[in-house]
């Protein structure tokens, strides 16, 4: 059977993606951001998987605003790069698992969860930073994605409670595949931000490390938070934590298995105007 090994998170803020294409990763103000990526890129190395499961958040490019699903899953061989208004990244195309996104599809729709079935889209900076941060720049990405686009733009949005019983579903959804495939899931998006009103360029580190610790430690607490404190008090943009429950709902854990083991945890103040966090959740063996 598949099985989930291990949670990845991180944010994915696009100038991150620029300062990747266009080689100023080893400029000072980039340089540390970069470096507490240094340790996942080794840890991703020795623990590839077959498949990653890539929560994100579409900005208008697959989706406009004449169309914006909950929940939208990628079925198809493979999704082109967007063009976000500068021409598409320098970065290769990203290669599906039509199989696997097929089969999870059936078991989370059958699991009381609706779905948006999307056999055609091009993924923007929301999916491919995270790879880019993890995988650095190869010629082709080391292992197929199955993106799965959350919408944390247009309210109403899913609650944190329904993003984390999903993970759990999605946990279910994998397990009962009947491929010994090695998959991660991977929750993008965040920390604290917000890029427009009197509050723009907010920040919270107090809250984003507090995030992290309960993540970790009590995620299932942590999902009964309501939207308005992520508003409050990481910013209008901080909603897009919710989609880091997905992912931790898929781990053991959430359905009586053992806790987790911390790979590795970095944040970083600045990278533009949002605080850069990142997780690395390892099940046990």
């Amino acid at each position: 059977m598949a099985t989930i090994t291990a949670s990845v998170y991180t944010s994915h803020v696009p100038a991150i993606g620029a300062a990747i294409d266009l080689g100023k990763t080893h400029e000072p103000y980039w340089a540390p951001m970069f470096a507490g990526y240094d340790p996942s890129r080794r840890w991703l190395k020795e623990h590839m998987p077959d498949v990653v499961f890539l929560v994100y958040n579409d900005h208008a490019n697959a989706f406009s605003l004449d169309l914006i699903p909950t929940f939208a899953i990628g079925t198809a061989a493979s999704f082109a790069i967007a063009d976000e208004g500068w021409g598409p990244r320098p970065v290769p195309a990203v290669a599906g698992h039509p199989e696997l996104a097929s089969h999870i599809a059936q078991s989370v729709i059958q699991d009381d969860f609706d779905l948006t079935i999307v056999n055609r889209m091009d993924v923007d900076h929301g999916l491919t930073v995270p790879l880019s941060l993890m995988c650095g720049q190869p010629e082709a990405w080391p292992f197929r994605v199955i993106p799965f686009a959350v919408n944390v733009v247009q309210y109403p949005v899913p609650s944190g409670r329904r993003c984390f019983q999903l993970g759990q579903a999605i946990a279910r959804a994998v397990a009962s595949y009947d491929e010994p495939l090695e998959v991660q899931v991977w929750g993008t998006g965040g920390m604290s931000h917000q890029l427009q009103g009197p509050r723009a360029g907010l920040i919270n580190r107090e809250f984003d490390n507090a995030f992290l610790d309960r993540l970790i430690a009590d995620p299932a607490g942590l999902a009964a938070m309501p939207h308005i404190d992520y508003v409050r008090e990481a910013g209008s943009e901080g909603i897009e934590l919710v989609m880091w429950l997905i992912a931790r709902g898929a781990m053991a854990d959430t359905a009586g298995g053992k806790a987790p083991r911390v790979a590795h945890r970095f944040y970083h103040v600045p990278a533009s105007n949002t605080a850069v966090g990142h997780l690395i959740l390892e099940n046990p063996r």
